[in-house]
């Protein structure tokens, strides 16, 4: 197997050999036993998804019993009528939900799929896509759930109190090590904290101080001017472009999030879809459906390594033409594909040539492919090379191929809040303009970020050098402490994570037993992602982010290690359980039938 105890797996080679050549379709008929096994797993991922929203609500009425209880007097009206507005809502997730899975229990030839119009009011069936959820509206939502809120701003209230109650805890009760040594450690979120401190340093001196009229006025949409044609001179140098990248055709957002949104918005309409290789990076099914309203198709890959699948995950171009043909049978419409390169969470980073396949089959299908480099400069194996797509002479369709970027992951400054979208289509960038009315960045962010991105010399001299010798210090740490908890997980050079297997900690190897797994982690006080925020199509993976401070990761894989013990420990017990009752049921003569039963 390509992940291994020993993390002794390599980056997957870029010999063109690891993917297939472009394709026609696959002619591979959809049988019953498929649309059977289909339907089996969302089955599993409706009961999942249910006992997600179950143990949620428990959660919440203890967390409400225990404010009520003991801090009566600081408890206003508003707060108790915002604390039983989130249990109505969620109480009615359960309710809404139950009927929707019951109804979806259909003929394998009938699609579960609900092309209605989502803005015009009518009932809305839950999507069954793995890790998405949507919820039905209905005159008792309005009349049960809410005093103040419409049926679209209910389901955006449920939708993100299911994504992000893990983050909001971490909020409200952090890991610090003088004053909250009790506190949540986050290695969920792929944040970078490792260089704060060389960040901080830069951006406090005198060049960044300037403060000018023009910055503190309304700007540009597209973002300043001398921020834009720096983003340009940035990406031609660090991508490697043929020839200079054009500032015209650069937008700045208030983050990649927003340009993804955004640009949802812009090549979609409500129902129509992307194409997604899973695991994919969750917040995407969020911003997706937050204001565009778009769907997700998972391409699954899978882990184990076959003739076909040289290496864990492997895309191929077979696997996005059966997704395509999938989603054309259940009459979805697919405007594009997405691509993450480096990976997230997987950690692979993809070839020239395995990338060229990827555009040319969506040439072939006339698709525009989203590619998300947010990673490019967190390549810290060097026997990697990252090759972007903007690096490439010919792409096959300029005018459909767009690609973001940010500061976020790679210069550890999330809190900038800065996306930037290149695209070589002057159509897509006017439109993706309009969005900075409501997602622009402040012009004094502007400014600093302008002074960073333009000092090549601290980055290639002082910053980029330490960054990556910390990515490889703390990558080499969480490693060997896997190897020697002999936890399975993909060895891979990029990234701030690791995908780490926890399959044998499992037992059924179930989503379920993944969340109370998850469940498990939470009580130690330690935040790491679930393979069903990725929508994996297996249970048992989860992502660890290793971009944290020394001190902090030996705290958390201690208490990561903890957790592992007690799991051990309980599925031991479960065995010899299991192993007695089955020795007594043995044992046991069998009762003899009533004369009643040996007459007939």
């Amino acid at each position: 197997s390509a992940w291994s105890l020993s993390a002794g797996s390599s980056q997957p080679g870029e010999a063109s050999g690891n993917t297939q050549g472009t394709s026609g379709p696959s002619h591979t008929p959809h049988t019953p036993c498929v649309l059977m096994r289909d339907q089996a797993l969302r089955y599993r991922s409706i009961h999942t998804q249910l006992m997600e929203m179950v143990l949620t609500l428990r959660q919440t009425v203890e967390d409400h019993i225990m404010q009520l209880t003991t801090r009566p007097q600081q408890q206003d009206g508003q707060a108790i009528r915002e604390q039983e507005a989130l249990l109505g809502r969620l109480l009615f997730q359960i309710i809404s939900f139950l009927p929707a899975g019951a109804q979806s229990f259909q003929p394998p030839c009938t699609s579960t799929d609900s092309r209605g119009d989502v803005g015009g009011g009518q009932p809305v069936q839950t999507s069954r896509q793995t890790g998405q959820m949507f919820y039905q509206e209905s005159d008792f939502e309005n009349t049960v759930i809410s005093y103040d809120l419409s049926n679209r701003g209910i389901d955006i209230s449920a939708l993100y109190d299911l994504s992000f109650r893990d983050y909001d805890t971490y909020q409200g009760n952090k890991y610090h090590k003088d004053k909250n040594t009790l506190g949540y450690i986050n290695l969920g979120t792929s944040e970078n904290k490792l260089c704060t401190d060389l960040l901080a340093e830069r951006l406090s001196q005198s060049d960044m101080t300037y403060i000018d009229e023009d910055l503190l006025q309304y700007t540009d949409w597209t973002g300043h001017p001398f921020l834009r044609k720096e983003v340009a001179r940035f990406l031609t140098f660090y991508c490697k472009t043929p020839e200079f990248l054009d500032p015209e055709n650069v937008v700045i957002l208030n983050g990649c999030s927003a340009v993804f949104s955004a640009l949802a918005m812009v090549l979609c309409d409500p129902g129509e879809a992307f194409l997604v290789p899973t695991p994919f990076y969750g917040g995407f099914a969020f911003s997706t459906h937050l204001y565009s309203k778009v769907k997700l198709i998972p391409v699954h890959l899978e882990s184990q390594v076959t003739e076909a699948n040289g290496y864990p995950f492997q895309l191929t171009v077979d696997k996005l033409e059966q997704a395509l043909l999938g989603a054309k049978i259940e009459g979805k419409k697919v405007r594009g594909l997405v691509l993450i390169n480096p990976q997230n969470p997987l950690g692979d980073v993809y070839s020239q040539d395995s990338m060229m396949e990827y555009l040319e089959f969506a040439k072939k299908y006339n698709l525009h492919v989203i590619v998300d480099e947010m990673y490019m400069l967190s390549v810290f194996d060097e026997a990697i090379t990252f090759h972007s797509v903007l690096s490439m002479k010919s792409l096959p369709d300029p005018n459909k191929t767009h690609v973001i970027w940010g500061t976020s992951k790679d210069f550890c400054i999330s809190g900038f809040r800065f996306g930037a979208l290149y695209t070589h289509n002057r159509e897509v960038a006017s439109a993706m303009s309009s969005f900075g009315y409501l997602h622009s960045i402040s012009g004094i962010a502007q400014y600093k970020l302008r002074q960073l991105l333009q000092d090549r010399e601290w980055i290639d001299n002082i910053y980029l050098p330490s960054y990556h010798l910390q990515l490889q210090e703390a990558h080499r740490y969480v490693t060997h402490k896997l190897k020697a908890f002999k936890v399975p997980f993909l060895n891979r050079g990029s990234g701030l994570y690791v995908w780490i297997n926890l399959k044998q900690y499992l037992d059924p190897c179930t989503f379920e037993e993944e969340l109370l797994l998850h469940r498990r982690f939470l009580d130690h006080k330690l935040i790491l992602s679930p393979g069903k925020t990725f929508m994996c199509k297996e249970p048992g993976w989860f992502r660890l982010i290793f971009a944290a401070r020394p001190h902090l990761l030996r705290i958390a894989m201690r208490r990561f290690q903890q957790v592992l013990v007690e799991q051990e420990q309980e599925r031991r017990v479960k065995q010899l359980e299991d192993a007695m009752k089955e020795e007594v049921s043995a044992s046991q003569p069998e009762t003899p039938a009533s004369p009643a039963l040996r007459k007939s």
